[in-house]
């Protein structure tokens, strides 16, 4: 693995778990600001990084990253400049979880190209066991999304 991948997958790793304390912090209507600028830069970081990989035409990697930063727009103006304030609330919160939920996504797919027994249970990516795996975690972000939409109520200074 060169430098260069090193470093894109350090800062995906950093943005999957800070933003699942963020997910946490939805749950208490605590707004978690340190947190909260650490996943969104590192997932931001994650997503242009991934740009520059090489590539030949558009791949669902890339497709993903363009997702990935049209949601995380609107969620960084809902916390940063409209202070959650209304609908920015909900906005933001579901960008933050979609964007999380994307990272995740890649994470999975990931384990199962490059882990051996993942790869040997779905090697090209069609087959049940990973159907099944990204199934069941779509499940539990859209749970985590509707729980955190309906319980982050922070105060708003």
């Amino acid at each position: 693995m060169d430098t260069f991948t090193i470093v894109h997958v350090i800062i995906s790793l950093i943005g999957i778990l800070s933003g699942l304390v963020v997910l946490c912090g939805l749950f208490t209507s605590n707004r978690m600001c340190g947190w909260t600028m650490l996943f969104l830069a590192t997932t931001v970081a994650t997503s242009v990084t991934g740009f520059f990989f090489p590539f030949h035409g558009v791949t669902p990697g890339i497709i993903l990253g363009i997702l990935s930063l049209m949601v995380l727009t609107p969620a960084i103006a809902g916390f940063y400049a409209f202070h959650l304030a209304g609908s920015w609330r909900w906005i933001y919160v579901v960008g933050a979880v979609v964007a999380l939920y994307f990272n995740v996504f890649v994470l999975i797919a990931q384990l199962f190209l490059k882990v051996p027994a993942l790869h040997a249970l779905a090697s090209t990516g069609t087959e049940p066991p990973f159907a099944v795996a990204q199934g069941i975690v779509l499940v539990l972000f859209i749970l985590a999304g509707i729980k955190a939409v309906k319980r982050f109520h922070p105060v708003i200074n």
